[in-house]
């Protein structure tokens, strides 16, 4: 029997509480105070967890932090043996760590260069032998660090740039568990497995490049390096009950967009797909905070976007798979990846090659083999989905890394690894689908982060099966190259709000980076930390925050205001005042007509609010907003319809209500956690509160349990940054409140 050694990579953590990154404001550490565990020199709270050993005699403070000095040795070193080819040097994390410390701390320290340590002072350094930093393989990393404190000075000292960056969000973390203080001592840290993640299904869901950006920011923050994005893809077959013509009309999409001759057209659908010049600057500024994009172009199956605009390629009787013996298939994928190779500024790219005909192994081998051939080639580094084993009959080389998914599949141990191939671990024990799925679930699965191991202890990278440990590798496996878990978007666009996607990863993701860095932090340490750890965290609002000096964020009641007046004072204690363009102030109303539209200084809050208007519409409207922002618009009519209509990433979700014309009505629109709602009160005092809900089609597809449709709850951010637009009509006293205000410090 094969024993699994206890892995014990580190150790630490607790709590205290920080406070809120808002909307344009800076997080002030020295606001915050311990609520529960209250402050300990000899320990620090952080995620993942970090060996520490500190001296019991003070701690260095935030508010004291003046410089960041570089040493100017290598202020222009690179981490050349990470996964990106477009590394930031020691100066470029630097600077972001600066900003950072900006938004966290509400100072700006100045940055130099130097080769002594300055009091008041960060210095950010390189070990010129870099080698002592190990992972669980015993192999050297270059992400591994150290941080020395003294009460005057912090000196990180790292493998490589990369190295002191994760050493910088230890730093800040840090400060944030530990009332703006950094205890005095030196901790030691590394990563046990070198690719540490998460997969996004772009392929059926669409996601805007500032979303992908913001999530970067989040997962860097618990020491992710990688972001696996999955291109295109395709609603799943129902082969029992869809002809041929359905298939084809069924959901795809392709996520890259370029005028290349050669792949014209090929975007789909083109108003949601990613220009090069957008996904430079998604890989750049991940790129920023040592996350690495790794894309995925998906064939030979799931592939009916690519169908779709070369159909003489579809493989007979399910055309979203290529016919991969027809003479222009290869050299189709060839050539869509010769066009966006040069896109992708990094080591190792997807191929995809899963779940195509059992009755082709043969031929698929072959192809899968001719497509990682021809991207070495580039010099890039071939990946695909776990499928076909060599039991199996797949016979494709062992310069192909394998993502290991499904356990029906493969068993990646001894079909994988034993066979001489590189795994990275992604087992569906940890998958999620959003909203809704007849199998995955829509959140990880925290109990299973932290008793993953059936020989007893927390999961980690080198576990395959969370029942049976022979299945499972050792610990120091040198086969693992790490861990990436999946979120896919099964049943199409409609199913979901891309801040949803967000919010399945949110509370317990940092749980899963612990593990797979190799922390060692309880549960109970975890639940008293997370959620100022989440709230914390740099370069990101994906909770759309809104800063607010109480329950009310703003409040305006037009009759305060002059006629035709410019500014229409907001009465909150907030004074978000909103700017009038065109419209005319009517008594205690402002009259809508034309393009006229208010505008307010914020653009979306996140769950929990309720914003409360009065509203006389002139006339029905079929396209009228209401209210729009960054992530959502509410109409007063869409499309040919004149019901009220939540949008949300260009998907409608409408009520069956129109407002009353003529008539004034009293209108809510409230967020409530996963669920949004619109209340009326009319002028006959008649009442009536109605939900949003998404139509889930899965339309009886493998997964389903037989579900052709079900209807589930939506969460809509509160649309903010414009008021009117195309609406004609009255409103007045229009309110927002955030109804968990107060719920943290």
């Amino acid at each position: 029997m094969r024993l699994n050694v206890p892995f014990l990579w580190a150790v630490t953590i607790s709590a205290v509480f920080a406070g809120e990154l808002f909307q344009g404001f800076p997080l002030f550490i020295d606001k915050f105070k311990s609520s529960d565990l209250g402050s300990e020199y000899g320990r620090i709270r952080t995620i993942p967890a970090i060996r520490f050993q500190a001296d019991g005699q003070s701690c260095f403070a935030a508010q004291d932090l003046e410089h960041i000095v570089i040493d100017k040795t290598f202020a222009c070193a690179k981490d050349k043996n990470g996964h990106t080819l477009i590394p930031p040097t020691l100066t470029e994390f630097a600077q972001t760590f600066q900003e950072d410390v900006g938004a966290l701390v509400g100072i700006q320290p100045q940055i130099s260069q130097g080769t002594e340590m300055q009091k008041k002072s960060v210095f950010l350094t390189l070990n010129k032998n870099g080698t002592h930093f190990l992972d669980a393989a015993g192999r050297p990393t270059s992400e591994g660090y150290t941080i020395d404190a003294t009460d005057s000075r912090i000196v990180i000292t790292g493998a490589s740039p990369l190295g002191v960056w994760w050493g910088t969000r230890t730093l800040l973390q840090t400060m944030v568990t530990n009332q703006g203080c950094f205890p005095t001592g030196r901790g030691s840290d590394a990563p046990g497995w070198g690719e540490r993640g998460v997969m996004l299904d772009l392929g059926r869901h669409y996601y805007p490049p500032e979303f992908l950006k913001e999530m970067c920011s989040f997962l860097s923050y618990f020491k992710q390096n990688v972001f696996h994005l999955h291109l295109n893809d395709n609603l799943f077959i129902n082969h029992e009950l869809q002809s041929e013509e359905e298939m084809w009309r069924l959901y795809s999409g392709f996520r890259l967009s370029t005028t290349s001759s050669f792949v014209n057209g090929l975007a789909s659908p083109a108003n949601e797909s990613y220009t090069r010049s957008q996904f430079e600057d998604i890989q750049h500024t991940c790129a920023q905070r040592g996350v690495t994009i790794i894309p995925e172009i998906n064939s030979p199956a799931h592939a009916l976007a690519i169908t779709k605009w070369k159909p003489k390629i579809a493989l007979r009787g399910d055309p979203s798979m290529l016919n991969i013996s027809h003479p222009d298939t290869l050299a189709t994928m060839k050539g869509i990846w010769q066009t966006f190779l040069p896109w992708f500024h990094c080591k190792t790219v997807h191929i995809g090659a899963d779940e195509y005909s059992d009755q082709l192994v043969a031929d698929y081998s072959k192809y899968v083999d001719e497509l990682a051939t021809f991207i070495s080639h580039a010099g890039k580094q071939a990946r695909i989905w776990g499928t076909f084993p060599p039991r199996e009959g797949g016979n494709y080389t062992k310069a192909i890394d394998v993502q290991h998914w499904a356990p029906y599949e493969d068993n990646p141990y001894f079909d994988f690894i034993q066979n001489g191939y590189q795994v990275v671990n992604s087992d569906f024990a940890f998958y999620i689908n959003t909203k809704w799925h007849g199998y995955f679930p829509q959140t990880l699965n925290k109990t299973l982060i932290f008793n993953g191991n059936p020989q007893g202890g927390p999961y980690r990278p080198f576990i395959f099966d969370t029942r049976n440990a022979t299945n499972n590798a050792l610990f120091d496996e040198a086969g693992i190259l790490g861990h990436i878990a999946a979120q896919w978007s099964d049943y199409g666009p409609s199913a979901s709000t891309y801040l949803e996607a967000y919010y399945s990863w949110r509370d317990s993701l940092p749980a899963l980076a612990d593990k797979t860095w190799g922390g060692d932090i309880s549960e109970q340490e975890y639940d008293a930390i997370i959620e100022m750890l989440i709230r914390s965290a740099p370069g990101q609002n994906l909770d759309r925050r809104v800063k607010s000096e109480n329950d009310v964020i703003f409040d305006y009641q037009f009759s305060l205001s002059q006629p035709g007046a410019k500014t229409i004072a907001d009465r909150s204690a907030n004074r978000y005042n909103a700017t009038n363009y065109g419209c005319i102030n009517h008594y205690e109303a402002v009259r809508f007509s034309n393009a006229c539209f208010l505008e307010t200084p914020l653009t979306s809050k996140g769950r929990n609010y309720s914003l409360s208007f009065w509203i006389k519409p002139d006339v029905s409207s079929d396209q009228a907003i209401l209210f729009s922002g960054s992530d959502s618009a509410l109409y007063s009519g869409y499309g040919s319809s004149s019901n009220i209509t939540m949008v949300s990433g260009n998907q409608p979700y409408s009520l069956n209500y129109s407002l009353p014309i003529g008539k004034w009505t009293h209108v809510v629109l409230s967020g409530r956690d996963k669920r949004t709602f619109l209340s009326v009160t009319e002028s006959d005092s008649t009442q009536r509160t109605m939900e949003f809900l998404a139509k889930v089609e899965p339309k009886g597809v493998p997964g389903s349990n037989g579900v052709m449709f079900v209807w589930m709850p939506i969460a809509v951010e509160a649309p903010l940054k414009r008021i009117g637009h195309g609406f004609s009509g009255l409103m007045k006293n229009i309110t927002l409140v955030d109804d968990h205000w107060g719920a943290w410090p």
